[in-house]
């Protein structure tokens, strides 16, 4: 996330409202922990509720449950340069997030803070720090400073030790209804037809719907679908589509192929379920393969798409052998 030439004032997301009046009622209370952990899948806002807190902590006198905006906190926390204020991440080519990220920070917390009561420091993707990363935490955790908060945000917990896991108070955001996603998505674009289309496009990922309209996605995206859809009808060959796809990132392909299947696999039937073992198991397979390349695994990307590609097909083939087979993969394409 980039932090220069922030908004005034951070908020929560709106389906994001009752985990944030929770953390509200505990900081009234002073029962804040000193470690939080945002849980969920991608795209649903969690790096911008561990922000709109983050302000919030920092800011000298908040407003309406929320930073105020107007005073050297919340100035320099909008352009990036607060000093009481760390956000960790993977940098520059690196897809972890190094141990001597993590010693600095663990440094930055036994400091006094320089600006205000507290300091606050975000860790995002929490499951992306390396052993080394995550034991060099663990000093942070068990003897925590005080006024110090440690905001970690991870879509996988199951990446993440134990050790660090049972040392955070647990926030789940789970991925939202669509009544709470479409008006939100609406203020983007302008519309309610063009926020519903967007946000199915998106597999009803708020965020993800948010960045295929800022960055012109949708129509991409609809012909990608449109290949996926004859892939599983046997209309073109795998060669054809791999040769399409492989001219994007081999991560976001994967992830596009998953979407395409999980919403095929919400509409089956039962007796389609039955014959769609192949599929869930291309599934299972993908997501390793996909937190192999998130730990930094770089496998070739022509070959590996190949092979999910001929899995797909092959699923699908099975499929296309029952006689109870859908047209759900037409009404994707569609």
């Amino acid at each position: 996330m980039n932090l220069q030439g922030l908004p005034q004032v951070s908020v929560p997301l709106p389906w994001q409202a009752q985990a944030w009046a929770h953390l509200q009622e505990q900081i009234s209370r002073q029962q804040l922990p000193h470690a939080l952990l945002f849980a969920g899948p991608a795209g649903v806002g969690k790096e911008r509720l561990a922000l709109a807190l983050a302000r919030y902590l920092l800011c000298y006198q908040p407003v309406a449950g929320h930073n105020c905006g107007e005073c050297r906190a919340c100035r320099y926390s909008q352009s990036g340069s607060h000093g009481d204020f760390r956000w960790l991440q993977p940098e520059g080519s690196s897809k972890v997030i190094r141990i001597e990220q993590v010693r600095e920070a663990v440094a930055f917390v036994y400091r006094t803070a320089g600006f205000g009561a507290r300091k606050v420091v975000v860790l995002t993707p929490a499951e992306r720090m390396s052993n080394s990363a995550a034991n060099a935490l663990l000093k942070g955790l068990e003897e925590p400073s005080e006024d110090t908060h440690l905001i970690l945000v991870a879509q996988r917990l199951q990446g993440m030790p134990a050790t660090v896991r049972s040392r955070c108070q647990l926030v789940k955001l789970p991925l939202p209804p669509g009544d709470q996603c479409i008006p939100w998505l609406q203020q983007v674009t302008g519309d309610e037809a063009s926020a519903t289309e967007l946000l199915e496009l998106a597999g009803g990922v708020p965020l993800q719907a948010e960045q295929l309209y800022n960055d012109g996605g949708a129509e991409p995206l609809r012909e990608q679908r449109k290949l996926l859809g004859d892939l599983a009808r046997g209309k073109v060959n795998v060669p054809l589509v791999a040769a399409r796809l492989g001219q994007q990132d081999l991560a976001q392909t994967l992830r596009d192929i998953a979407l395409f299947l999980h919403v095929y696999l919400c509409r089956q039937e039962q007796a389609g379920l039955r014959r769609a073992r192949p599929l869930f198991q291309l599934l299972d397979r993908m997501q390793a393969l996909q937190v192999a390349i998130a730990a930094g695994s770089n496998p070739n990307p022509q070959l590996a798409l190949e092979s999910v590609l001929i899995s797909f097909a092959d699923g699908f083939g099975v499929m296309r052998s029952g006689a109870n087979m859908r047209s759900s993969s037409q009404e994707i394409a569609s």
